[in-house]
């Protein structure tokens, strides 16, 4: 398919993320895979520096309106930021000094980290659409004020983090998993805590993947000029799409990529 066709698609991609929230690596890095064939290694990269700067225009605007958890940022970031730069320097030790053939090592990295977000995601959706009033039992709040908390929130950054900077995958997702589970954000802080801190994470993988050298500007330029709108597209349309059933859609369709790539030959 011809690259024309990247802004296009990117769009329809920034407004599928503006009015549902999930997350545009999980499906900009498989688009570039699969529809365009580009290589595993500079898709990821790729789609690496072109998510920077939506993450980046959103966090400030959420840091202007203070709806950001500055000390969750802040604790989540410390882990996040190395467990991202391993992540990449595990991809750099692969390609450097190793066999390995690491654009089939990252398909099926890619397709295993989007398939576990989405299903449960997607199961998480059926069971709150069959029994609306099932709650699980609470996992325990992580208090930052504490030497524990604060040890805790550094772990889980490093953790997701090294995911997020082999994979580009889920630096919105899996985050927003956490600050719901173990900060019981509200809605408005959610969205600007995990915005502010994908800003920071994704800034500094950026700057590990230009140093890999498989930054393709020719795809990272038309993603910005197609997502950055569709995401302010989708955002105005968000209060009267129906929310549920798209998000279904949106998850049996990633569920198909996502086992392709992860059970590709």
């Amino acid at each position: 398919m011809n690259e024309m066709f990247l802004p296009l698609l990117s769009f329809g991609v920034g407004i599928i993320v503006g009015l549902t929230g999930i997350g545009g690596a999980s499906l900009i890095t498989p688009m570039l895979i699969v529809v365009f064939q580009v290589p595993p290694a500079i898709a990821v990269s790729s789609d690496v520096v072109a998510a920077t700067l939506m993450k980046v225009v959103g966090g400030i605007k959420h840091w202007r309106q203070q709806t950001v958890d500055r000390q969750i940022v802040q604790w989540l970031a410390t882990g996040s930021v190395p467990g991202a730069l391993l992540g990449v320097g595990i991809l750099h030790q692969i390609k450097h000094t190793t066999n390995l053939d690491l654009d089939a090592l990252l398909i099926r990295c890619i397709g295993v980290a989007i398939l576990l977000v989405t299903l449960f995601s997607l199961i998480q959706l059926i069971v709150l659409t069959v029994v609306p009033n099932f709650q699980l039992p609470p996992l325990p709040l992580l208090d930052l004020t504490t030497t524990a908390g604060r040890a805790g929130a550094i772990m889980i950054g490093a953790v997701l983090g090294c995911i997020v900077g082999m994979t580009s995958v889920s630096s919105g997702s899996l985050f927003a998993i956490v600050l719901i589970t173990f900060f019981r954000l509200d809605a408005q802080r959610l969205v600007g805590t995990d915005l502010a801190q994908a800003a920071v994470l994704l800034g500094f993988t950026s700057l590990g993947h230009l140093g890999l050298g498989t930054v393709n500007w020719s795809l990272v330029l038309p993603i910005w000029l197609g997502s950055v709108p569709g995401v302010l597209v989708g955002a105005k349309l968000c209060q009267i799409a129906p929310q549920r059933l798209l998000k279904f859609t949106v998850y049996i369709l990633l569920v198909i990529v996502s086992w392709k790539l992860a059970y590709s030959v």
